[in-house]
């Protein structure tokens, strides 16, 4: 059939590329997950799972939440993540990418326009491909360019509703993005500033609540519960008439099966547990200077290091790919990324350093990777 076969030479393509993506296992300590406070595999989660169990929350929602999977446990979700983000509303869905592809593809109108961070997340491109709103991008993290961007599209002739979507964590380049004179511009020309939190959920800001706390605009932000926060599903925050559109326009939201009941009790005793003690926020903290430290005394990395996400950029997509085989060989989980994920020319290991290895596993790590590097000059 042509389309097995058409199916089968993109394949063998991607292979002569070195970019064809296959399914690995587990391999040694984790620097590859986004599980940045530990908590995926916690005595706090075990125990909230047990005590979900004991009270009888469903594991299955079985219907949309507009049928009959709605469930109190989602509700109570709701509310306590719009007083922990500091939000009039929240809106729980199965996850991130559903998320932003409800954002994006519902709430900008045809005349509005989207201005948008050369760098953000492909869930954010796929809800704009989706959706009415026009679209612009702006060089990666230069507030002037963004300013340029509004000015050309006001001066030829738009009216409606600025929208401007950045990540404050960027998950690839690790990197912060300038909030506050961002938030500064959205006031300016009254646009919304929509923040993707996936990234800095849990790990940044008051209690784990974001990078986006306390910022003047007008907010809508997206708390992804599969990274720091060790569960699953994505929390969109924001204004209650935003929420109230999406629950009635979103079709991500609308024609899909609730996230699991059970679910929404772990994210609920995750949320509870930051508020109450942030010992694990602040053990994360202390791994991120100190694998900062390490990578800057041994050489590997940038210069500028921002988060735990820590990129080696390598270039080539075969070396990247090598390299980081020997350091899975050698007990690092260290994956490679390679294009479209990144731009052509900046293969890299993303190094992420999680709640699952300790000070001394990463300065065995960017040992490792230094001499890696030496003999491969």
């Amino acid at each position: 059939m042509k389309a097995l076969s058409r199916l089968r030479s993109m394949l063998e393509l991607l292979d002569t590329r070195h970019r064809r993506r296959v399914l690995a296992p587990r391999r040694g300590l984790d620097f590859a997950s986004n599980d940045y406070l530990g908590l995926a595999q916690s005595p706090v989660l075990q125990d909230a799972a047990q005590q979900a169990l004991a009270h009888g929350v469903p594991l299955g929602s079985g219907g949309s939440r507009l049928l009959r999977g709605n469930h109190p446990e989602h509700e109570a979700l709701e509310r306590e993540a719009a007083a922990f983000f500091e939000a009039e509303a929240a809106l729980f869905m199965g996850g991130g990418f559903q998320a932003n592809q409800a954002i994006f593809s519902t709430l900008p109108a045809a005349e509005d326009l989207i201005l948008y961070d050369d760098l953000v997340h492909a869930s954010a491109h796929e809800g704009m491909r989706m959706g009415r709103g026009q679209t612009r991008a702006f060089a990666h993290n230069d507030v002037g360019a963004a300013r340029l961007a509004i000015e050309d599209w006001l001066a030829e002739g738009g009216t409606g509703q600025i929208w401007i979507a950045v990540e404050s964590v960027y998950s690839m380049e690790g990197d912060l993005a300038p909030l506050e004179a961002l938030s500064d511009l959205a006031c300016e020309y009254g646009a919304i500033l929509v923040v993707d939190e996936a990234h800095a959920t849990g790990v940044f800001g008051p209690n784990g609540q974001g990078l986006a706390h306390g910022l003047k605009a007008e907010l809508l932000t997206l708390h992804t519960c599969g990274k720091g926060l060790g569960v699953a599903g994505g929390l969109i925050c924001g204004p209650r008439v935003m929420i109230d559109a999406l629950i009635n326009r979103a079709r991500p939201f609308i024609f899909a099966t609730a996230p699991s009941p059970f679910n929404a009790a772990l994210v609920r005793a995750v949320l509870q547990h930051l508020q109450q003690d942030t010992t694990l926020i602040r053990a994360a903290m202390s791994r991120i200077r100190h694998a900062h430290a390490v990578a800057q005394k041994t050489g590997i990395g940038r210069e500028a290091l921002n988060s735990q996400i820590i990129p080696v950029v390598l270039g080539d997509d075969a070396k990247t790919m090598e390299m980081a085989a020997t350091l899975q060989a050698k007990g690092f989980d260290v994956r490679g990324i390679r294009p479209p994920t990144v731009p052509r020319g900046t293969s890299r290991l993303r190094v992420s350093i999680t709640g699952n290895v300790d000070e001394q596993d990463i300065n065995a790590l960017f040992e490792t990777l230094a001499q890696q590097q030496t003999e491969a000059a």
